[in-house]
């Protein structure tokens, strides 16, 4: 058996599954009616005896020879009608068993040359084969989502990166043709370019890291790391004119503290940056769970568009600084908190509130047992 560059197995030929189950069929039928057989030798004809014996009236009574040539070709026929009946009736039987078998072998086989749309969505009722079907579905709808998510990072990967190099090179030429441009100023765009586009690689490290579940646990105050959170974010939140309240109770769980750091200050970034007035942080803990809520009042959002939020490079708005001069970010905020609260074993909640602005809920297990 060799495997070809391609990643298939060349096989010999061999007997089909229908074939090797219709022979069974037929293999038992003909070893049952053997076995019916022999009970009646064993039972019956062998207490019969082999002397001819007259009767009372001057007529015999058969002996066992006289039953066994009477016996053995209809038995002979009836085994040959049986080998015919098992071998038909296992070969239809087999192919009705294997039908579902086959469709779900002619849909991996679409899947095989790439279309990851394919599905088999197997009508009747629920059996071995359905669940099958059913899991093989729902398997081929993750990984093509997964798929398109990946698509749509590379693409957005590719122009967010390229979109920096691209203004650092048209910066570079204005500088080396014009020799009366202000340098002192050239150099401030280029240092915030640079600065955007090194931002945007280390997300990507992050996010990296995050999702192939590489994090070290502790126990960990989330109480303490959002206060440590918030205190950060104060200046951005003057500058963006939000008024940031605190509620934090003691909560400790278990995870990893820099990365739990990152969740925080992500989703109260996002309040701010996206917010109006005034964000809300508030840790809580329950006997089996850490809760951390942010909240902030904002637009009016659609609820069909909370799960598209945490994929990545996706913004509200498209500029690079909002009116207050406060950097929007580059769309990979939301997508490193559910990665990460997803290492931990917890769960991201967005929701959107009636009069406008989104409410993020996080719970992470006291405990974590990764996934």
């Amino acid at each position: 058996m060799s495997t070809p560059p391609g990643g298939s197995v060349e096989r010999p030929p061999g007997l089909s599954a229908r074939w090797k189950l219709a022979l069974s069929y037929a293999a038992m039928a003909v070893a049952t009616g053997v076995l019916l057989l022999a009970i009646t030798y064993v039972f019956l004809l062998r207490y019969v005896p082999q002397e001819i014996m007259s009767t009372r009236s001057g007529g015999f009574a058969p002996n066992q020879a006289d039953l066994m040539r009477a016996f053995l070709p209809p038995a002979y026929g009836a085994l040959v009608l049986i080998v015919v009946m098992g071998l038909g009736g296992g070969w239809f039987l087999a192919g009705r068993v294997l039908a579902p078998l086959r469709q779900i072998g002619g849909v991996a086989r679409e899947v095989s040359k790439g279309s990851l749309s394919a599905r088999i969505r197997m009508g009747g009722r629920s059996d071995e084969f359905r669940q099958l079907a059913d899991i093989f579905d729902e398997m081929m709808e993750r990984i093509q989502q997964h798929a398109e998510q990946q698509r749509r990072f590379a693409a957005n990967a590719s122009h967010e990166l390229r979109t920096p190099l691209a203004i650092m090179g048209n910066l570079a030429e204005v500088g080396s043709l014009n020799p009366d441009t202000d340098m002192t100023e050239l150099l401030h765009r280029l240092r915030e370019v640079n600065a955007r586009a090194s931002n945007t690689v280390e997300s990507l490290l992050l996010l990296s890291r995050v999702e192939s579940g590489r994090i070290t646990l502790g126990q960990v105050d989330l109480s303490l790391v959002a206060e440590q959170a918030v205190e950060d974010l104060i200046p951005a939140a003057e500058r963006a004119g939000v008024i940031v309240h605190a509620d934090l109770s003691r909560t400790v769980v278990s995870g990893d503290a820099p990365l739990l750091e990152r969740i925080v200050s992500n989703l109260v970034h996002n309040a701010v940056v996206h917010g109006r007035e005034t964000v809300s942080v508030r840790t809580s803990d329950t006997p089996a769970h850490g809760l951390l809520v942010v909240e902030n009042p904002g637009d009016v959002i659609d609820p069909t568009l909370l799960p598209t939020l945490t994929e990545p490079f996706l913004r509200k708005e498209r500029t690079a600084y909002r009116a207050t001069g406060e950097h929007a970010g580059v769309g990979l905020g939301l997508s490193i908190v559910a990665a990460a609260v997803q290492a931990h074993g917890g769960t991201l909640e967005l929701s959107a509130k009636p009069g406008g602005g989104i409410t993020a809920t996080v719970k992470l297990p006291r405990r974590t047992a990764l996934p």
